[in-house]
């Protein structure tokens, strides 16, 4: 065969192990501790955004198992029984994601921080940013906007109040695009925010996009001074998602309605409904501290560290390789 050789140099190899050290400095100068999760699970997560990777049969566990897409549950089990700020670099997994920006498997950096507030989870995630890139990252200081107030600048449209056709006519949704999102609101609203309003951000600076739609928490809590947003945010550089954060929801009864409303999602839309994890629904109802936490993709950080806009360019073997 030809295609025997990896898909990047000893160059990648050698920036990726440079941020490592970075991201590493950065926590234990901080007190957090690195931990590790398996990869492997008998649940899958029950976010219609997210598909994992199944395997059908498994002799040992008796039934199906799941590929992580996340150490999110297992982290918060720590968490749980005590453990104090930690983070981890892990393989995950997620299923249909290939192109330019995404490959199926790739590196995550979870972290957690107790006691930590919107403001301060977001100021934590754009220092460690800064510090792993180092001279590679952006002169200006980073900007920040709440969701709504991004639509309405970017594409003039009341988010919070618009119709779904009024989303249709902003989208300039043809015939075919109509048929194909149907009339799922947050649907409609993530297509503008991936097509008009990501694309505005500025791409010499971090862009912090705060207080997604209540619709769209998924595992954060609701703002305490608006239950109508959630204290959820993303960093973008340029148009490019770097990390995906929150304040942690911590009722278990409330996490298991929204596990329930994702299934039931899910199986309106014709996708797999997934098994509940009991075991994190336990650990919340045993006591989750107060704590916010989020993911970074490290792959997209050293694209932005190596100025290359194709993640190819820094994983050492991809699935379009032969990995």
């Amino acid at each position: 065969m030809s295609d025997w050789r990896p898909a990047s140099g000893p160059e990648a190899a050698r920036s990726r192990a440079t941020m490592l050290r970075r991201v590493r400095d950065y926590f234990d100068k901080r007190g957090a501790l690195e931990v590790d999760t398996p990869a492997l699970s008998r649940t899958a997560v029950s976010d219609i955004q997210i598909e994992s990777f199944e395997i059908a049969e498994c002799a040992v566990a008796g039934g199906p198992l799941f590929l992580h897409t996340s150490p999110e549950f297992c982290m918060k089990r720590l968490l749980a029984a005590g453990y104090p700020d930690i983070f981890s670099i892990a393989r995950v997994f997620r299923d249909g994601e290939a192109g330019r920006t995404h490959q199926p498997e790739f590196t995550m950096l979870e972290w957690y921080r107790h006691e930590m507030a919107l403001s301060q989870i977001i100021e934590d995630t754009t220092t460690l940013i800064r510090h792993v890139l180092a001279d590679a990252a952006p002169a200006y200081r980073p900007a920040r906007i709440d969701y709504y107030a991004a639509f309405l600048n970017a594409v003039g449209v009341d988010a919070r109040t618009a119709s779904v056709e009024e989303l249709m006519h902003a989208a300039g949704a043809d015939k075919q695009l109509r048929a194909a999102l149907g009339r799922e609101r947050d649907d409609w609203l993530d297509l503008l925010l991936a097509t008009r309003v990501i694309p505005t951000f500025p791409a010499d600076r971090l862009t912090v996009l705060q207080h997604y739609p209540a619709s769209q928490a998924a595992l954060a809590q609701l703002c305490p001074d608006n239950p109508g947003v959630a204290d959820r945010f993303e960093v973008f550089l340029g148009a490019l998602e770097l990390a995906n954060g929150y304040v942690e929801l911590t009722d278990a009864a409330e996490q298991a309605a929204r596990i329930a409303g994702d299934n039931e999602d899910r199986e309106r839309r014709g996708q797999a409904v997934r098994p509940v994890d009991e075991h994190l629904l336990a650990a919340l109802a045993a006591g989750l501290p107060r704590c916010a936490g989020v993911a970074l993709g490290l792959e997209r950080l050293q694209m932005v560290s190596d100025k290359t806009d194709d993640i190819r360019d820094v994983i050492t073997f991809t699935l379009e390789e032969g990995a």
